[in-house]
Parts: C-alpha cells; sequence; structure tokens
C-alpha cells in the first residue's frame, strides 16, 4: 500500500507537472491534472504488479486490478482532503511538516488506500 502512494504521489506529479494541460477537479484541487492521475496511474498498477504478482504469486490480473484500486482511491483521498481544507478555507492542514501542507496532507491518499488494499485481501483470500 505504501509503496503504492508514494508511487502514484511522485509519478502524478512529475506527470502533471510537465504535461499536465486538463484540469482534475479544479474547483477541489487547482493544481491536479487528468494526465497526472493517470501518470499516478500507470506506475501504481506496475509497482501492485512488482510487488504482489511476482514476490507473493499473486496473478497478474489481480495485481492489475489492485494497482487500478489503488491509483483512484489515492486520487479520491487527495480530493477530499482538498474539499475539506477548501470547505473551512485551511490552506495547510498543519505545520508540522513545513512545505509539505501538513501531516494529513502527507497520508491523505494513504487513509483511503490502506482501506481498499485490506477490502480487496479479503476479497480475494491473501
Amino acid at each position: 500500500a505504501l509503496l503504492g502512494v508514494w508511487g502514484f504521489d511522485a509519478a502524478a506529479f512529475f506527470t502533471g507537472h510537465y504535461f499536465g494541460r486538463h484540469k482534475l477537479a479544479p474547483r477541489i484541487s487547482p493544481n491536479k491534472t487528468w494526465e497526472g492521475a493517470v501518470g499516478g496511474l500507470v506506475l501504481s498498477i506496475t509497482a501492485a504488479l512488482l510487488f504482489t504478482s511476482i514476490p507473493l504469486g499473486v496473478p497478474w490480473y489481480l495485481a492489475t486490478v489492485l494497482g487500478i484500486l489503488i491509483g483512484v482511491a489515492a486520487v479520491l483521498g487527495d480530493l477530499a482532503e482538498s474539499l475539506i481544507k477548501r470547505q473551512t478555507n485551511v490552506k495547510d492542514s498543519g505545520n508540522i511538516m513545513p512545505g509539505h501542507g501538513g501531516m494529513l496532507d502527507r497520508i491523505d491518499s494513504l487513509l483511503f488506500v490502506v482501506i481498499v488494499v485490506y477490502v480487496f485481501s479479503q476479497f480475494v483470500g491473501r
């Protein structure tokens, strides 16, 4: 879960920065782009394949589904936290980590992804 989220976030940031043209949710999070989301999704699928299919013997198609679920959950978690901040007129969720927007900004995607990975693992029995 951690590698999928970190990989998604990094790939989404760089892909969106260099190739982003189409805003994903401009009212909620103006810097997020569809291109960034796709870049993050590609990396989360790749990470799921590398870290579940190969070492754990999870079938490639289930690892691919897991990667997609991680990517979608990461975007939704990030957007949910951004929406809460917009509705409360807060720029950052804290100042524990200056320059990173606060602790909640660092784990927003992970909060959703952990739930998705748990439910997925219960569903596939691994």
